[in-house]
């Protein structure tokens, strides 16, 4: 079964309440299993404008995985905390 991803594109408005996003969100990510590839760190364009803001990337075992953890109680609990203070595209994504 191939690996999942979530890929999301932030754009965070009020960086000091998005800090209660990344303390629940957490909590979602370590209940379902989640690899952390990627939470936030410099980025640099090669080609085109990917209109990147701050990037994560996580990995799950498998789309159910992935969707499990989306749909979950404690990342419901995150998206709402996020709410008002971040614009957020997120992906999911079949990988390797």
């Amino acid at each position: 079964m191939p690996s999942a991803y979530i890929f999301a594109n932030v754009d965070v408005l009020d960086p000091v309440a998005y800090e209660e996003y990344r303390r629940v969100s957490t909590i979602a990510m370590k209940a379902h299993g989640a690899e952390v590839c990627i939470r936030g760190g410099a980025h640099e364009t090669l080609e085109g404008d990917p209109g990147l803001q701050r990037v994560v990337m996580l990995k799950f075992p498998s789309k159910e995985a992935a969707r499990a953890f989306y749909d979950s109680p404690e990342y419901t609990a995150a998206r709402k905390a996020r709410e008002g203070i971040a614009v957020m595209r997120m992906a999911l994504i079949e990988g390797a």
